[in-house]
């Protein structure tokens, strides 16, 4: 497994976790039960903590890093973060979406059922309210968030974890 201890901290992997070959988990983070961190994706706890919460998938090609000393990545639980995505230094909350292409970078918040649109860039302190999506660089709001589009992305969230138990059986 590709896991990197950095100053002495080790990441935390939860046995049952998904970390996909080519991925790096390096240094103080926390993967939490059912997560799933896919194909060549880089988290790098070197200078601050990264937490991953439960049932969160990080896909294919995604960087989480964080700022020296001021801030850390605490992502929730059943979060969707899409392929190719920077998170820096921010907080996702339960629930919440990162779109394919996306960055979230210091001192963000997206809230409970928030969505970051694919390709969007959230610029440092901004906080996107839960049910709203944002779009567009910089990100501004897009729209309210429909019953129909959180209950896809809750399902979204059930097909991952079963993908990655998929992938981890498979490939022994």
């Amino acid at each position: 497994m590709p896991l990197h201890s950095f100053d002495d901290t080790s990441p935390r992997i939860a046995p049952d976790a998904f970390i996909a070959p080519g991925a790096q988990i390096i240094g103080n983070v926390e993967v939490n039960e059912g997560a799933s961190i896919w194909y060549n994706c880089v988290l790098r706890g070197d200078v601050h903590s990264i937490v991953v919460g439960a049932r969160t998938n990080i896909q294919d090609g995604s960087i989480v890093h964080v700022s020296r000393g001021t801030h850390g990545t605490f992502i929730g639980a059943d979060c969707l973060i899409g392929h190719m995505a920077v998170v820096h230094g921010c907080t996702l909350r339960d629930h919440s979406f990162v779109g394919l292409g996306a960055i979230v970078m210091d001192g963000c918040v997206i809230e409970t059922d928030a969505m970051l649109a694919a390709g969007a860039l959230l610029t440092p302190g901004k906080t996107i309210p839960s049910g709203e999506i944002w779009a567009g660089r910089p990100a501004k709001f897009f729209a309210n968030m429909t019953s129909e589009q959180i209950e896809q992305n809750r399902a979204g969230v059930d097909a991952y974890v079963g993908l990655a138990q998929r992938h981890r059986q498979q490939l022994g």
